[in-house]
């Protein structure tokens, strides 16, 4: 393993990308499809498909976090310093987060009820899971120093993970915090303002988890033990993946089971394993395929899309799902869908690649014009 090192945030990049078409389609087809077309084994695989995009969105959330927090740590910064501009940064994307339920309620205006204002969406939980990141790594680094920091970091968020997972049937259903006001709780457990946990919600339990098991894998990516190993260290994420997949399968199956309630496609920690195990198994492939295969040869169409994730997730959202839509919701078969889903690939696509140039010719102007010194 011996070939040269690939720009260090292109496989993520890549796995961004590859969550921003994963989540494209399930949008698209969940959004226009006709009740008939809704009964296929083609939609049900659509929607399988759409358990992934948002935990790879935490877990790369998390890996970027680490690789930002050792950045830092490299430039001098104090613990304290540190704290600060992470937990400002999820301030900022939780604004965004705001921000964007704003937006589409205006824009919904009419027939939008104001409670959406308050919705736990995506961005809303990126947001939340960023500032608890920011305030375990202060605990993390404030007990620990040298080496020892980064591998407590890293069990350290491994362990709140699993404890998030293990934690989440019971905040659904027999914890529930409900002597909480509803826009609070629903960050707990998203139960909004209807009376009971609701699954298309992003709540920190069990969300949060796949933030910081991320969090756990940055940490140990930037360790001086993972810089020896090299790429060996994706072959044992491969192989701890699949370990994973075997384990929740298996739990799963086991005629006793640990909660009186549980569901398995929401809360369920057996599925988490399984969940982890399949970003494992995705984050070694994805990394080798940038690494040796031809996913930088040329232009990327995924790794740009990667870049502007945020960018393509916010505007995608209106023309899928909103009074913008391409086609008409709930109407249509899969091919006119597949049609609308490739229109809004292709859409979303050129919007990156200007948003990027335009970055780029600005960042150029903005270097042009600053003085030249002699020394």
């Amino acid at each position: 393993m011996t070939a040269p090192k690939p720009g260090r945030l292109a496989y993520i990049d890549w796995m961004r990308g590859l969550a921003c078409v994963l989540m494209f389609q399930t949008h698209c087809y969940h959004a226009w499809l006709s009740p008939g077309a809704r009964k296929s084994t083609f939609f049900m695989w659509s929607q399988l498909g759409g358990t992934l995009p948002a935990p790879l969105f935490l877990f790369l959330a998390g890996i970027s976090f680490a690789l930002v927090i050792d950045k830092l740590r490299r430039n001098g910064l104090r613990t304290s310093a540190i704290a600060r501009v992470t937990i400002r940064r999820g301030a900022e994307i939780l604004a965004l987060g705001f921000i964007f339920r704003l937006q589409e309620y205006l824009i919904a205006w009419g027939w939008a009820p104001w409670t959406d204002l308050l919705r736990v969406d995506i961005l809303n939980e990126i947001g939340v899971s960023l500032m608890l990141m920011g305030l375990a790594c202060w605990v993390f680094f404030s007990h620990y120093r040298g080496m020892r920091m980064k591998l407590a970091a890293s069990l350290g968020s491994a362990a709140i993970a699993m404890a998030i997972s293990l934690l989440s049937p019971l905040l659904w259903t027999s914890w529930r915090p409900d002597w909480m006001p509803w826009p609070i709780e629903s960050y707990i457990n998203g139960v909004h303002n209807l009376g009971q946990p609701q699954s298309w919600l992003f709540p920190i339990f069990p969300w949060s988890a796949f933030a910081f098991i991320g969090l756990a894998a940055g940490f140990l990516f930037v360790s001086d033990w993972t810089e020896k190993a090299g790429a060996r260290i994706f072959a044992f994420a491969a192989i701890a993946g699949v370990a994973f997949i075997l384990l929740g399968r298996w739990l799963q199956h086991e005629p006793y089971h640990l909660y009186a309630s549980d569901d398995f496609w929401h809360t369920s920690p057996n599925f988490f394993l399984i969940r982890l195990g399949l970003l494992l198994l995705i984050l070694a492939t994805v990394y080798f395929w940038c690494r040796w295969g031809p996913a930088q040869w040329g232009f990327s169409p995924l790794i740009q899309l990667g870049q502007t994730s945020l960018l393509v997730y916010w505007v995608h959202i209106e023309f899928v799902y909103g009074r913008f839509s391409i086609l008409p919701k709930g109407a249509v078969d899969i091919r006119t869908a597949s049609f609308g889903l490739l229109t809004i690939f292709l859409a979303m696509l050129l919007l990156s690649t200007l948003r990027t140039r335009f970055k780029s010719r600005l960042r150029l102007q903005t270097l042009a014009q600053k003085p030249v010194t002699a020394n």
